[in-house]
């Protein structure tokens, strides 16, 4: 995908980054399938794939995952200016809502009415991260196979269920293994075609 040609560029980026800023509810994994909707969806910044590696190398660093993702946005668009605003856009709308809002949350907390909001949007998100996470297993299966896939499925389960390792140590292992894997296919594809064009060849 190319970077942004539209003649506000900046302001695709704070609406966008406004947008899952403002609607974002939950913490930084929540706010993933709407930065995505946004990246791939609306604006076609960037193709799931990519999408996909940039979220896989946000869950390795350090730091809020959903700053990360908008900063790489902001820099693929606009560059340093670019990244600067699309943070500043994601996190503005709830810096302000949090400073306006902090003495009465003490008030509301107990709420039954703030109590039900709440009860009734943690169904929908976690339907939106099942989708996005179901979508993914559905490329990594493409990609790697249904039996190298299922089974790194089960692997990642015991490293992170029981096991019980670091995220981004998990991570970091699954993107080695898949540069390996990768490498490794292309090699053997390569030299499949190469036994192929030579018994074509002396045949």
């Amino acid at each position: 995908m190319t970077k942004s040609n539209g003649v506000r560029p900046y302001m695709d980026l704070v609406w966008a980054m406004g947008r899952t800023g403002i609607l974002g509810f939950g913490g930084g994994p929540s706010v993933i399938p709407l930065i995505r909707y946004e990246a791939v969806t609306r604006y076609r910044w960037m193709e799931d794939d990519e999408f996909g590696e940039i979220l896989a190398l946000a869950n390795a660093l350090p730091g809020p995952i959903a700053t990360k993702i908008a900063a790489y946005l902001g820099y693929r668009q606009k560059g340093i200016s670019g990244a600067i605003i699309s943070v500043l856009a994601h996190i503005m709308p709830s810096a302000v809502a949090m400073i306006a809002l902090l003495s009465a949350a003490q008030l509301l907390s107990a709420s039954p009415i703030v109590q039900g909001m709440i009860a009734a949007v943690t169904p929908v998100i976690a339907v939106m991260l099942g989708v996005m996470a179901y979508e993914f297993a559905e490329r990594a299966v493409k990609g790697l196979g249904k039996p190298v896939g299922f089974a790194l499925f089960l692997v990642c389960f015991a490293l992170l269920q029981i096991i019980d390792i670091h995220p981004a140590f998990v991570v970091i292992a699954f993107l080695g293994y898949g540069a390996f894997h990768f490498k490794t296919t292309a090699w053997f594809n390569k030299k499949k075609t190469r036994k192929e064009d030579y018994t074509t060849w002396s045949g």
